[in-house]
Parts: structure tokens; sequence; C-alpha cells
């Protein structure tokens, strides 16, 4: 912008304030077009991403039952093995 013959520069925070101003005012007016079709987009995505996990879920339910299970006997012989040798310490 000229004056009299002179250049007249703007502060960088008022430039950079419109450049705010102006992708704010796009984001609002593009958001009621592109929240809809994103979600439309997205909404297979998270179907598979929901369908997956179920079955991580139903597929690890048996080997977290079975783990469960190995886990339980080897406390339950640590336990008799501890109560033996604390019985055996008590003894002699």
């Amino acid at each position: 912008m000229l004056l009299n013959g002179n250049q007249i520069q703007l502060p960088n925070n008022v430039l950079q304030t419109g450049r705010v101003v102006t992708i704010g005012l796009g984001a609002i007016i593009l958001a009621p077009i592109l929240i809809p079709a994103v979600a439309r987009a997205s909404k297979p995505l998270v179907k598979v991403a929901i369908k997956s996990g179920i079955l991580l879920y139903e597929n690890s339910k048996g080997a977290i039952a079975e783990a469960t299970e190995v886990i339980q006997d080897m406390v339950a012989e640590a336990k008799v093995e501890f109560d033996s040798s604390r019985q055996n310490s008590s003894d002699s």
C-alpha cells in the first residue's frame, strides 16, 4: 500500500491475524460439507476396526483362559512347595 509515495508495511501480527481469520471463516463455511462427507467415508473403516477388535477378543478369550489356568496351577504348586519347605525347616 502506498501513502504519499511511501510504502506502509503492516506488522506481521496483523497479517497473521488476517490469515487466521480467513482460515477460520473457511473452516466454518466448509465444516457442514466436510464433516458429513468424512463421517460417511470413515464409517466403513470404523466398522472394520470394530469387527477386528471383536475377532481379536473372541480369539484371545481361549488363550487367556488357558494362560490363567496355567498360572493358577503354578501358584498352587508354588504354595505347596513353600508350605512343604516351611514345614521341613520347622521340623529341623
